[in-house]
């Protein structure tokens, strides 16, 4: 599955960034057993975020559906460290969880978090298919638009 995840991501023009470190007192994934949970990823792309503030209130769905997509690109760096940089270990996502910074009103939180299930999909392919919570919340860290956590098991 190595090359088929890293064939994928050249496909798409995706080069994973490194991990990012914690930002705090935290790790940046959690391996028991044969499952990985990643820590919420962040839309960081060069150490900085790509989309900030709220949707229902100056972020439109597609900027939250990017965000939610670099999101997804940081989980799958952290999946790679992970797994030791070895995609053949990696046995599917089993379930993503999109926290998205929104308005009381805005109800599409379901559609930004496509973002992330989209691209995973396209790259992971059948192990990409997941279960998925998308979350309303008043505020993110840092101001971000969009958080994604994953839980993905080991092959």
């Amino acid at each position: 599955m190595t090359d088929t995840i890293e064939a994928r991501l050249q496909n798409a023009g995706i080069t994973l960034p490194d991990a990012a470190a914690p930002a705090a007192n935290y790790v940046p994934y959690s391996v028991f057993g044969n499952l990985c949970q990643t820590s919420g990823q962040l839309p960081l792309d060069g150490g900085k975020l790509t989309v900030t503030g709220k949707l229902g209130a100056g972020v439109s769905l597609e900027d939250g559906q990017k965000a939610a997509r670099q999101c997804a690109i940081n989980v799958l760096a952290q999946a790679k460290a992970a797994l030791g940089g070895d995609f053949s270990r990696f046995g599917r996502l089993l379930k993503l969880t999109v926290f998205v910074a929104s308005e009381p009103g805005f109800t599409d939180q379901h559609k930004v978090a496509n973002g992330a299930s989209d691209f995973l999909v396209e790259i992971l392919g059948d192990k990409g298919r997941h279960a998925r919570s998308a979350v309303g919340v008043p505020a993110l860290p840092m101001d971000a638009a969009v958080e994604v956590e994953a839980l993905f098991e080991i092959a």
